[in-house]
């Protein structure tokens, strides 16, 4: 990791944590997702369009019940800021034939996003931390586990 990498922590607002949401589907689930990013004020609208054409020709889902929607390249010109968003939908998500518990939105410029999903990728593909996302019913046990991986640095 370099230095310039930001704290998932300082990219989550409080309101950006959304734990009891219900989709019909998953581009449902995208969208509030999406939507999440843009009350934080991340991203233009445009830039749920490029999270669903993203969806479209590669999947989201990463396992552990949990995807992380994302804009295509030609969407990051629609980041305004980089941030992420956690929504939990505790009657899950069919994901093209996967559960889905857990979207975890990103909005990057330049190519933040992929260092934001690394970083993403060794909390949620751990199945205990995925497992206590997936459970999480307080805001405050999001940033715990968010920054549980920033001390183990």
């Amino acid at each position: 990791m370099t230095d310039e990498t930001i704290p998932l922590t300082e990219l989550l607002a409080e309101s950006s944590i959304r734990l009891d949401r219900v989709a019909t589907d998953r581009d449902d689930a995208i969208r509030q997702t999406g939507q999440a990013l843009l009350d934080a004020g991340a991203i233009e609208p445009g830039y749920i369009d490029a999270m669903l054409e993203r969806e479209n020709s590669v999947s989201t889902f990463v396992g552990e019940g949990v995807a992380i929607p994302h804009g295509t390249l030609s969407g990051k010109d629609l980041v305004k800021k980089d941030a992420i968003v956690v929504l939990r939908f505790p009657d899950g998500v069919d994901w093209d034939g996967n559960d889905v518990a857990v979207t975890v939105g990103i909005a990057a410029r330049g190519n933040g996003h992929i260092a934001l999903l690394s970083q993403l990728a060794t909390i949620l593909l751990d199945p205990e931390k995925a497992e206590t996302l997936r459970a999480a019913t307080e805001a405050s046990q999001v940033y715990e586990l968010l920054a549980s991986d920033e001390d183990d640095e």
